[in-house]
């Protein structure tokens, strides 16, 4: 709701901005505004004015489109990875045994936060393996 209000309002103040900004310039052109430092300060601070309030209007549409991107791409992201390249690899190395694989996956899953994606559970299953084998444990 608050964005939406600005936006109005931006595009409003943009409008009247850009009209009087017209107005200005086209009574300069025609000659019946003499150009001194007072006509030539108002046109330079209609010009700056404009500018900003049209940069930050399409700044601020641009991000929220990047934002609602970058929201459907974390929900895609949470979305389970049953064939994640950790499991697949644990597997292996467990020459093949399935079972155990869950095992492992389901006991790291217990010991961190279970907010996490699947992914990092088998990456995690997958480290503890190695050190085991690797005697570090």
């Amino acid at each position: 709701m608050v964005k939406k209000t600005t936006t109005f309002i931006s595009t409003v103040i943009l409008s009247f901005t850009g009209v009087l900004l017209g107005y200005v310039l086209s009574q300069l052109i025609l000659g019946y505004m003499q150009l001194n430092l007072v006509t030539s300060l108002g046109t330079f601070s209609l010009i700056v004015i404009f500018g900003t309030i049209y940069y930050l209007l399409f700044w601020e549409m641009k991000q929220g489109k990047s934002l609602k991107l970058q929201q459907e791409r974390g929900i895609e992201r949470e979305k389970p990875m049953r064939d994640s390249h950790y499991r697949t690899r644990l597997i292996e190395m467990l020459d093949g045994d399935v079972e155990e694989a869950e095992r492992r996956f389901n006991q790291v899953k217990q010991e961190y936060d279970p907010d996490m994606p699947e992914n990092f559970y088998w990456e995690k299953a997958l480290s503890h393996f190695k050190r085991e084998q690797a005697g570090w444990d």
